[in-house]
């Protein structure tokens, strides 16, 4: 019997330049279900060098179009390849797959009402989010849904939409040690640079903090294309010789800059959960985020492991005081520490397995799944005519 297959649709993936954290939470569930026996293909943008096709980890990688046409190609892949499963990851906008395939889950990390103004000012972002806000939640009205936080399925109970699994991100063990913690302050940003990331904020914070300690730095982990302008928002705050970009790095040289980091500054607008969150976490560093921002309030345990705040004033002044605060600092570390390895990309998997066979179960019986909510770590106990399924290599 052949094993089922699984098409993932995700506008990018982590070999991509402008990748990220939800690229890699898409990729550690599509090797989790490999694994499992699934047969999975993951159909994302190109870009300049990719490949047409590739496989990682047993998951074939299928490169189609620009950032924009990708999902055509995704609605035409899906069309004519008929998988028996498909995911179609809505970061801002859908693939519209529910107009040609019944079995279909959709995962949102979170919603983006406040990027479309921020990005798109205008028209453009009017439209991104009226697709998004009104469209989507009515095309894909009897699918199932995945987010990654409690906050972002709130946010889409909001919209209309139920029958929400929250599946939370994994994190990794953190490697070995490669650098001592840097002997002057040091905090540190991983991520993407666009605008919606607000870096600007972390760059304010360095200003303030260098008043009351002249040796502190920021290192700033990523690309993007709004790099160009945070540079000269750098030049324009006089801080050149406070800030150190080092682009789109190895996964070894990441975790080397958190091995540096005093603190990891978090300023996004949104984030549906942070991964960054986890991985700093493993190496003992802090996070200080936004409260506002949605998925930190649950990967930021606040006061334990690191800090959430309100506004921009109030995450200078605290970057400042874990600069400052030796204890506190230790303390968050601590806890970070302690919390680093809850979440699990099996367990990720695991969940998303029995989700994705409950639905084509569903839409072969024309039943809707029912909705699924709380924290599925892992699958619900099977049937004793059903085993649980294991992870293997």
């Amino acid at each position: 019997m052949r094993a089922q297959s699984v098409l993932l649709l995700n506008w990018r993936d982590t070999t991509n330049p402008e990748g990220g954290g939800s690229e890699r939470y898409v990729e550690e569930v599509a090797k989790g279900l490999a694994l499992l026996g699934w047969s999975v293909t993951v159909l994302c943008a190109a870009y300049p060098g990719s490949p047409r096709q590739a496989s990682r980890e047993q998951v074939r990688y299928v490169y189609r179009g620009s950032k924009i046409t990708v999902y055509l190609h995704g609605l035409l892949y899906t069309l004519f390849h008929r998988p028996d499963c498909v995911v179609d990851v809505q970061n801002g906008l859908p693939f519209f797959t529910r107009l040609v395939r019944r079995s279909v889950v959709v995962l949102v990390h979170h919603v983006h009402h406040e990027q479309w103004q921020v990005v798109y000012p205008g028209w453009r972002g009017r439209l991104g989010w009226w697709l998004e806000s009104r469209v989507a939640p009515w095309l894909y009205r009897d699918c199932p849904y995945v987010t990654v936080s409690s906050a972002s399925r709130d946010e889409l109970t909001e919209l209309g939409v139920d029958g929400i699994a929250v599946i939370y991100n994994g994190a990794d063990p953190a490697p070995a040690r490669q650098r001592p913690q840097a002997d002057v302050p040091t905090v540190v940003c991983v991520g993407r640079l666009v605008p919606h990331k607000q870096l600007e904020h972390a760059v304010d914070a360095i200003a303030l903090a260098r008043k009351a300690l002249p040796t502190c730095k920021l290192i700033i982990v990523g690309s993007g294309w709004w790099e160009d302008e945070l540079r000269e928002y750098v030049a324009q705050r006089r801080l050149a010789d406070a800030v150190e970009f080092r682009g789109h790095v190895s996964e070894e040289d990441k975790h080397a800059a958190y091995d540096e980091a005093w603190i990891l500054a978090l300023p996004s607008l949104k984030e549906g959960w942070g991964l960054v969150v986890g991985e700093a976490a493993g190496h003992g560093v802090p996070t200080v985020a936004y409260r506002s921002a949605g998925g930190p309030t649950e990967s930021v345990h606040d006061g334990v492991s690191g800090m959430l705040v309100d506004n921009e004033s109030d995450f200078a002044t605290a970057i400042t005081e874990l600069l400052q605060d030796g204890t506190l600092r230790r303390r968050l570390s601590e806890g970070a520490l302690a919390g680093a390895d809850q979440f699990t990309w099996s367990a990720a998997a695991l969940a998303f397995d029995q989700l994705l066979a409950t639905s084509s179960r569903s839409s072969r019986s024309g039943h809707r799944p029912g909705p699924a909510a709380g924290r599925p770590a892992a699958p619900d106990r099977p049937s004793p005519a059903e085993p649980p399924r294991q992870l293997s290599s």
